[in-house]
């Protein structure tokens, strides 16, 4: 157990794709015995504790903040917030005498960690997806060290010579957990799970039962499925199956997704940082179709380097057919053992250690005066390339 007097600041935007990281972190280093400070908007403030479930001990701080989108007025009114937040921060880090600051992405990270760096604090800067995210960029050049969910990160080089370390993306204790359970291919039909994030993908409802409907019916008598529709979908969906006499599963929501992942052989969903570390950390091989307008196209970018480590395979929403979900489903039937490869694959990729990585390079770099222990990472590495 560590004791430190002075506090690790820990910062994050306000959706849960930031949040649940950020949070995994706090709850491992208050368990390690260090105080947390948490600074995010009012969003994430909610979701902290309501929803993702805040380790008692760590102190809420709601700081002031917004994107710069929306044209002129939008961005006024963006800069406006964040200089309010960058003067919250500063009051913060006064007062609490922070030792490090990490943040996690989102524009209610971009003033923490400003005031922090100008404070003289080491930064730490965990980065999700496979692209440097907008925030994290206009971060990256004052950072002590990047904390990595993939390899090959694109727009890294711009954060000079800072060190960067793979730690992976945290996942939730249940899922983690399903790493230590061997994958079993299918030997006679296919367990296939279908999701599209929190709300599901309308283009899935439209997409997967037209594919079905063109393979024949011994061919559909061999997949098993359950999946996730929009609630204004569900409906036509399940007309769609009952006309092809398939008993399919739909739900809006899953709320079992570790039991279902669990006997998944197969899922098809988007790329989202949350969903990419889900499957990989569970060993499951899956079919990734961005989500198209995601900003700067980060869920390609996730989906593509998912693909370059044989862990799975990536169909543009363009190229997202009934034709090739036909093509695709068809050669899933044929081979269990390409199954089982891309599930080593993905099991390989996978970190469902994430958590504890984090905050072993946050100890890492946390300074002698603030009590860190400044063990050696033999992962770390410079950035820049």
């Amino acid at each position: 157990m560590n004791s430190t007097s002075r506090p690790v600041l820990i910062s994050a935007g306000g959706t849960g794709g930031h949040m649940f990281p950020a949070v995994s972190l706090a709850n491992v280093l208050r368990a390690r015995g260090y105080n947390v400070l948490f600074a995010t908007d009012p969003r994430g403030a909610a979701l902290a504790g309501d929803v993702l479930g805040l380790a008692d001990g760590v102190v809420r701080h709601t700081i002031s903040a917004r994107s710069l989108s929306g044209g002129i007025k939008g961005f006024v009114a963006g800069v406006s917030a964040l200089a309010r937040g960058f003067f919250e921060s500063r009051r913060l880090i006064r007062e609490h005498n922070p030792c490090v600051a990490v943040g996690f992405g989102g524009y209610p990270t971009v003033p923490p960690i400003l005031a922090s760096g100008m404070a003289g604090l080491p930064t730490v800067i965990h980065e999700q997806n496979a692209l440097l995210g907008r925030a994290n960029r206009r971060l990256a050049r004052g950072a002590s060290a990047f904390a990595l969910s993939f390899a090959q990160t694109q727009r890294l080089k711009s954060a000079g010579r800072t060190l960067s370390s793979v730690v992976g993306n945290p996942v939730r204790a249940d899922i983690a957990a399903l790493a230590a359970r061997p994958y079993t291919p299918p030997s006679g039909v296919i367990d296939l799970l279908i999701i599209g994030g929190s709300q599901g993908a309308q283009v899935f409802s439209k997409i997967v039962p037209a594919a079905f409907k063109s393979l024949s019916a011994p061919q559909r008598a061999r997949f098993r499925i359950a999946q996730q529709c929009r609630a204004e979908d569900i409906e036509a969906v399940r007309k769609a199956y009952a006309e092809m006499n398939m008993p399919v599963e739909t739900q809006t929501f899953f709320e079992d997704i570790p039991t279902r992942l669990a006997a998944a052989h197969l899922v098809v969903g988007r790329s989202g940082a949350s969903t990419v570390a889900e499957l990989t950390a569970a060993g499951r091989p899956a079919l990734y179709i961005p989500y198209p307008h995601a900003a700067d196209d980060h869920q390609m970018a996730n989906a593509r380097a998912v693909e370059a480590a044989g862990a799975g395979w990536v169909m543009s929403q363009s190229e997202f057919t009934p034709a090739a979900m036909a093509g695709w489903l068809e050669a899933a039937l044929e081979s269990s053992e390409a199954l089982a490869r891309v599930a080593s694959s993905a099991h390989a990729l996978g970190h469902p250690d994430a958590a504890d990585r984090l905050a072993d390079l946050v100890e890492h770099i946390i300074p002698a005066n603030g009590n860190g222990n400044g063990a050696d990472l033999p992962e770390l590495r410079e950035a820049a390339e």
